[in-house]
């Protein structure tokens, strides 16, 4: 009996996160403007990371990611992937999850694929999930916000910064990463 209530708990966050998208969708404007302002937020908040940014093949910048859930938590945000500095293409970032999530929190998430093998991995996938399909090195941004010659030589990293709200998980394990057309 447990198990079918928890089955249900889950199938409704899901069905719920999918009714959100909808009314979270943004314009290619909004987005981009969006992703702008992320990237100059970013690029203060550690100097250093822009130079890492010019080095990737690509970049997923994501500048809303929201999650929220008592128990049976969802995450949704748009964003762009850009190459060279232009955008290539608009992708949504989403999971479900439950467990003992419990608030509301609203934050930004930037993805450097550092070789172009990575970049060619993920353009090439039709849905990319984080875990099953790529090992993410998941860096903090401390006090001094430095990283080594072996941070960078990771094919793939992850940023998750200005964090709003109030909630007890923050992981980008389980995320869907899915190209949509706006």
């Amino acid at each position: 009996m447990k198990i079918y209530g928890i089955l249900a708990a889950t199938s409704l966050a899901i069905l719920g996160l999918g009714a959100t998208t909808s009314s979270l969708a943004a314009d290619k404007a909004e987005i981009d403007s969006n992703v702008t302002a992320t990237l100059v937020e970013f690029d203060a908040l550690v100097p250093s990371y822009r130079d890492l940014r010019e080095k990737a093949a690509g970049v997923l910048v994501f500048p809303r990611v929201t999650k929220g859930g008592v128990g049976v938590a969802g995450e949704y945000g748009q964003g762009v992937l850009q190459v060279d500095g232009k955008t290539v293409g608009y992708y949504s970032i989403g999971s479900a999850s439950v467990g003992l999530t419990l608030g509301l929190a609203r934050h930004s998430e930037i993805i450097m694929f550092m070789t172009q093998d990575a970049l060619d991995k993920f353009t090439s996938s039709d849905g990319w999930s984080i875990g099953a399909d790529a090992g993410i090195t998941v860096v903090s941004t401390g006090s001094s916000g430095e990283y080594d010659s072996k941070t960078q030589q990771k094919p793939v990293l992850a940023f998750a910064f200005a964090e709003k709200g109030l909630i007890g998980d923050l992981s980008l394990e389980g995320s869907k990463i899915t190209r949509i057309m706006i």
